[in-house]
């Protein structure tokens, strides 16, 4: 069984920069697909971005696109998400997901485990 636990939420300052890491343990394969999904007060569950198990290609959606980076540390089994440039709409639990599949997309469907989040909180 998959564990992800999540770290690095917090308070900061329209501006600033946060680096969430996910950390995992367990499960059968050395790698998976991992992605991050965040929720606001009151909204659903949105995708922020992923890391592909099949050459840890990234992908991320269009609102942090070029203010959010993903990176994997396979040997610590880690990943990360670096936020730059945050914005007060950036305020979310992030959640870190993992999945099996060599390919995955925006849909929570595809991931099999998930974390328990972390707090971000954007002040302007």
């Amino acid at each position: 069984q998959v564990q992800l636990v999540e770290s690095g939420g917090g308070l900061v300052q329209a501006g600033g920069s946060l680096r969430l890491s996910c950390a995992r343990s367990g499960g059968t394969s050395s790698t998976y697909s991992m992605g991050w999904f965040r929720q606001a007060p009151g909204k659903e569950r949105v995708f922020v971005g992923s890391s592909q198990r099949a050459g840890g290609g990234t992908f991320y959606e269009d609102s942090v696109r070029g203010r959010f980076t993903i990176s994997r540390d396979n040997a610590k089994n880690t990943v990360y998400l670096q936020m730059n440039t945050l914005k007060p709409e950036d305020t979310a639990v992030y959640y870190c997901a993992a999945s099996g599949r060599w390919f995955v997309g925006k849909s929570s469907n595809d991931y099999d485990y998930w974390g328990q989040g972390t707090q971000v909180t954007v002040s302007s």
